[in-house]
């Protein structure tokens, strides 16, 4: 089934209705820190440990109020304010696994079975067969990520550059309805995907089993998945190539999501948490340089999630990674 009619909710939005408001700014209070300093007597070494070992009694409850924004409201949420703490790479990373586990069930990330990943730069060529764009320090094009939400967790920003974009793919649905509606049901039909290697056959040339819309009209909800990098290297596996239409009609999400009208553009600080739910947010990122001193290269931990009453997805949908619905990463090896 197709939507034929402009979306209406709250996560449809445009540029101007977010730039200069703050309420997508979510920062720690005093009392909040506090909280969480007293959650955290220890050292852990994330990801070993569940909720109830990570008490948060009063901002617990806020977590799931921030998790229904994700969900219900616009889609994203900057969380600022981890660095007043003082903690070490070690400890932002107990802090940022501690907040994960009242908000949703984390998922497999790489074949090794990762749960919290590491984006830094490499030095590995993006353009490359099976290349994840976070190895790289290249500017990577608007996308959403294999999971119900992604967390960026901002350990070291870049020396320069590094920039994340953001864009409602809801809005971006309503236009390509009201200038180009002849592509919607290309992109409704969606595409065999490449894997990139992440396939539990661990295959270079693995694809999607199925066709994955990137538009998902399922029980009310318009659900978004998008890669043109991924959409098209699946074509080439697979030894076919798009149809004009189809080129047509990729080209365009891409060059809307980073239209002025739609793009949002936000810096990492040391200690920033950025949440996207995946399935209503593009985002993408500027090229960056690292600092000269390895130490404070860009280091960002990313989290993928599923939350808790998350919307229902179409089968095939949900079947991102060949590993079932809303299933992570296979991991073929598992990391000690």
């Amino acid at each position: 089934m197709t939507l034929r009619k402009p979306l209406d909710h709250p996560g449809v939005w445009r540029r101007e209705e977010m730039e200069g408001r703050d309420d997508w700014i979510r920062t720690f209070s005093d009392d909040e820190l506090e909280e969480i300093r007293a959650a955290l007597p220890r050292r852990f070494g994330a990801p070993g440990f569940g909720k109830a070992d990570f008490p948060l009694p009063t901002l617990g409850p806020r977590l799931t109020d921030m998790v229904d924004e994700l969900e219900n409201g616009r889609g994203f949420v900057m969380m600022r304010g981890l660095d007043r703490l003082g903690l070490d790479p070690a400890g932002l990373r107990d802090v940022y696994w501690g907040l994960a586990q009242h908000m949703g069930r984390t998922i497999s990330q790489n074949s090794t079975g990762a749960l919290i990943g590491e984006v830094f730069d490499r030095g590995l060529d993006y353009a490359d067969n099976n290349v994840r764009g976070h190895t790289t320090n290249a500017e990577i094009g608007p996308h959403c990520d294999t999971a119900d939400v992604v967390g960026l967790l901002c350990v070291h920003p870049a020396e320069e550059g590094g920039e994340s974009l953001i864009a409602s793919s809801g809005a971006i649905y309503n236009e390509i309805l009201a200038t180009r509606p002849h592509l919607v049901d290309a992109l409704a039909a969606g595409f065999r995907i490449d894997l990139a290697g992440k396939g539990p056959t661990g295959a270079a040339d693995e694809v999607t089993r199925s066709r994955i819309p990137v538009f998902s009209w399922y029980e009310g909800r318009l659900s978004c998945r998008f890669n043109r990098k991924q959409i098209e290297d699946g074509q080439r596996k697979l030894g076919r190539e798009l149809s004009a239409e189809e080129q047509e009609a990729v080209e365009t999400v891409e060059r809307l999501a980073l239209d002025p009208r739609f793009r949002l553009d936000m810096d990492f600080r040391r200690g920033d948490i950025q949440w996207l739910n995946n399935h209503a947010i593009l985002h993408g990122r500027a090229g960056y340089r690292d600092a000269s001193d390895p130490e404070r290269r860009r280091l960002l931990l990313r989290l993928w999630m599923n939350i808790p009453d998350g919307r229902p997805l179409a089968p095939a949908f949900a079947d991102r990674l060949n590993t079932g619905p809303r299933g992570g990463v296979y991991a073929r090896e598992r990391r000690a």
